[in-house]
Parts: C-alpha cells; structure tokens; sequence
C-alpha cells in the first residue's frame, strides 16, 4: 500500500489537531489537558527546528559563499539578492494598502466591540509598545551597527540574532574564497560534512511533522480568544488572506514568466514547507524544510540556495510587510481617520523597512508594527482591536513570507544560470524509504 505524500501528512495532522481541540474543549478538564499533556509536544517540535536554525545557517552560509570561487560572483548573486527582495517588499505593502483601501474592514468595527477588545488586550499592547518605544529612541544607525557582533558565540546562542550569524558567515565565507585554494580546502571539507549531517537532521525532524503540527493547532484552538471577538474582525481578516492570496499570485506569475516553471510545479515542490510555515508561523523554523524543497523539488542549484535562502528567512518578510499595512490602515478606520497619499506612501517605506528588521519568529511582525502605526500618527492603542485574530494571520503570512523566498531563489537561480531539473522528482518517496 503506497504511503501517504508528507504534506498530506502534515495536513492531516493539523485537522486532526483542530478536531481533537474541539471536542476536547467541551469536557470541563478539556483545555487543561491540551495545555499540560498535548501543546508541549508542539513546542518540543518548534525547538528541534529552532535548535538546527543557526548550524544550518553557519554551514549552509559559509559553503554556498565560498562555492562561489570569487568576490565577484557573491557581489552579482547579492546585489540581484537584495534587490529582488526589496522590489517584491513593496509590492507586498502596495497590495495591502489597495485591498484595506477598497474593502474598508475598520468600517464594521463597532463602538461596543472596539472598547472590549481595547480592555482585554490592553496589557499585551502595553509590552509591545514598550519593546517598540526601545526601537525608535536608539539612532538611525543603530540597526548597522547591530549587523556586526562583538562575539560570535553570544550571537549563535541567541536565534533572534540572526543577521550577525548571517554577517559573520558571509565574512568567513569571504575569507575561504581569498586564502589560498590548499589551505582553504580542508576547511570547506569540514562545512561541506557539517552541512550534510544538518540535512540528514531534518530528514529525521520531519518523520515526527505530522505529530508536531497536531499538538501545535490543538493548542492554537484551546488558547484562541472567544468568537464573538473572531466575528467582529472578520473583514480584517479577509483583507489579509486577501492581500496574500494575491501576492501569491504575483509570485506563481513571475516565476512563470521568468522560468516557465507553471504554478502547479511550484505548489507542489513547496507545499511541505508552506504547511509547515503555516503550523509553526515561523520562517526560521521552517529554513530547512525550505532550503531542501527548492533545492531538491524546485532545481535550484545549492550554491544559490545555501546564500539566498537564509538571506530570506531573515530580512524578506513580504506576508508581514503586507500584513502591516493592512493593519495600519485598519486601524486608522476603526478610529474614524482618513490618512492621506503621503501617509499611506510614508507606511510603503516604513513596512518595507520594518519587514527587514522582524524576526523569523511567530509574533515578531507585531513589534514592527507600532513603528510603522506611529509613522503614520496611528494610535497604537488600536493594537488592541487585532489582537483577537493575529495568531492565525500570523500563520497565513508566514506562509507567504516562505514563499517568496522560495520564489525569489528561483529568479536568482536562473538570473545566474544555475536552475537546472530538480534532483528529486518525488521527495516523498525518500521520505517512506527513510522511514522504512
């Protein structure tokens, strides 16, 4: 009997998750139970991703650099990178800003709910807003000057310090390149092995996905808020998924248009990753499962995988970007204010900024929030009013945020001429071996 593919697995466990919460929520010791013997399954999950994060980087960062034989090449494969990126962020933030504008969600807020979701989310905005305030008083370059670390080891130790990882990486993988090739080799053996045995880890990690999801949506649904709150924010909520249904558009078509690689190909060589994305709302925990299905599924040669990637997982945040501008639109409507051309052209440049500052961690696009809502003269008080339904959307954006990384390699790739046929018709098969 043939096995079930992996994301049928996935999706599979994340049904039976919701079910499972569902009927357990109606029994008087039902949440409890979710909360002491199921969700810790689920975090246990996420740390074992988290945990392989920054080795992978490491190894996967330093190899794909000095792979690329000179300065050169990593000045053409980043330039083209970072661009690519960026270009896609304001995209994200335009289609946000075009669907909050046409469907006007703020509008069915009413008084009423505005004021309870304001009272039981007040403290939550309170922290976030001191984490925000912390950012706006450092200097304008602040953020250049924490791109560089002063130990190395501290900035492993700590996942929302990735960008050091990734500096120090690109600088190591920069040295490899200018030593000479006999004393660089042994050192290149070493990462090369390094990044092998991290891959062969996340084959072992993936055997238990389907388990791992299940115990994280079963706790998703027992922590949720009540649904009269859901309710009231429904036309905030289709804004978003339609924002990022609609950047998921834009992706399938330039990939098309750029590779020829249809829709369908695309969808299937990622959907493992994007379900995963969506279980764990986290592009850092996600980075390995991401990094095998474009290489292995996608045809994306390593040498650009192992660089744009990790890149990716870290500064391209176009779901969040999107995300924000959404919510600052709407919270500006549930206040009753209208922002003008240049407000809304201020959040394009704020949100594309901010995306590239978010952490790969579920909730991080939050913090970035308040900056953008207090650029735009928002009042962060409305923090509160989406509170109630930001989990799930974290999740949905999550999976776009992966998906344009994805998309982005591609480009890359064939910018650079190293797409080539996938080295893996059907991963899934390997997967069953493995398991066997």
């Amino acid at each position: 009997m043939k096995k079930l593919a992996l994301h049928w697995q996935i999706l599979i466990g994340m049904l039976a998750g919701v079910l499972f919460a569902l009927g357990m929520i109606q029994l008087e010791w039902g949440a409890k139970f979710i909360s002491d013997w199921i969700k810790p399954f689920g975090n246990i999950f996420i740390n074992v991703l988290k945990l392989i994060a920054v080795p992978l980087i490491l190894a996967s960062l330093i190899k794909g650099v000095s792979d690329l034989k000179d300065i050169s090449k990593l000045s053409k494969v980043g330039g083209r990178t970072i661009s690519i990126y960026i270009g896609t962020t304001i995209i994200a933030v335009s289609i946000g800003l075009g669907v909050v504008n046409i469907i006007k969600p703020g509008a069915y807020i009413s008084d009423a709910t505005r004021t309870e979701l304001v009272q039981n989310y007040k403290g939550d905005a309170e922290n976030i807003k001191l984490k925000a305030a912390k950012q706006q008083e450092v200097g304008p370059l602040q953020a250049l000057e924490d791109l560089v670390p002063n130990n190395i080891f501290k900035a492993a130790s700590d996942n929302g310090n990735m960008l050091q990882v990734i500096f120090f990486a690109i600088f190591f993988g920069i040295g490899l390149i200018l030593i000479p090739q006999e004393k660089a080799t042994p050192v290149k053996q070493f990462f090369d092995g390094f990044n092998e045995v991290i891959l062969k880890m996340i084959d072992l990690i993936m055997l238990a996905a389907p388990y791992g999801v299940f115990a994280l949506l079963a706790a998703l649904v027992v922590e949720s808020p009540s649904l009269d709150l859901f309710k009231a924010l429904t036309w905030y909520a289709l804004c978003v998924v339609l924002g990022l249904s609609l950047m998921l558009g834009v992706y399938l078509l330039i990939v098309y248009a750029f590779t020829r690689i249809t829709p369908k190909t695309f969808m299937q060589g990622l959907s493992p990753a994007q379900l995963l994305a969506f279980s764990t709302s986290s592009s850092a925990a996600t980075l390995p499962v991401t990094m095998e299905r474009v290489e292995e599924h996608l045809g994306v040669d390593e040498e650009v995988t192992s660089f744009v990637l990790p890149i990716g997982a870290t500064i391209n945040m176009d779901g969040t970007s999107l995300y924000q501008a959404v919510a600052a639109v709407f919270i500006a409507q549930a206040f009753g204010m209208d922002l003008s051309l240049s407000a809304q052209l201020g959040i394009i440049v704020t949100a594309t900024l901010a995306s590239i500052g978010s952490a790969a961690v579920p909730g991080a696009g939050m913090v970035m929030l308040v900056i953008v809502l207090a650029q735009a003269g928002i009042p962060e008080a409305g923090l509160a009013l989406i509170f109630a339904v930001d989990r799930p959307l974290d999740m949905c954006r999550t999976v776009i945020n992966v998906s344009g990384d994805a998309a982005v390699s591609i480009l890359v790739a064939k910018s650079v001429d190293k797409l080539g046929a996938p080295k893996v018709k059907n991963w899934d098969d390997n997967y069953s071996t493995l398991k066997d």
